[in-house]
């Protein structure tokens, strides 16, 4: 798992959210997805790896992105889940987005490439 590392894989989603702020998400997810992958997103939307190759690069950009708590969760010798909490904001919006973010990766060809995707929104604090 010496690819797999919790620093390697928060450079990973770096660069997916730095992708997302200049309107290159598609191209950069759809290298990095493997063919089965899928995104799940906090409005319901599933989303598979030539929707989403088609449409992020369309996507309104973050104007600042921040990641949070992150940890590693270790699924097998050759997968892992990064976990963590981002807050996003785009120009136009009062609102930052929130939302707790799960990428599961796996080597393939030698390198990590995103299997599944999941975003929870953050709508209340917990007790």
């Amino acid at each position: 798992m010496s690819d797999l590392t919790l620093d390697r894989l928060l450079e990973l989603e770096h660069r997916g959210w730095e992708a997302l702020s200049s309107s290159r998400g598609g191209s950069f997810y759809g290298e990095l997805m493997t063919p089965d992958a899928v995104m799940i997103l906090v409005n319901g939307m599933v989303m598979d790896r030539p929707t989403i190759a088609h449409a992020l690069n369309d996507s309104p950009p973050w104007s600042s992105y921040r990641l949070d708590d992150a940890r590693l969760v270790p699924t097998s010798e050759t997968s892992a889940a990064l976990v963590y909490t981002a807050t996003a904001h785009r120009d136009g919006q009062d609102e930052p987005f929130v939302a707790l973010m799960s990428s599961h990766y796996r080597v393939l060809d030698g390198s990590p490439r995103l299997t599944l995707y999941q975003q929870t929104t953050i709508t209340h604090g917990g007790s």
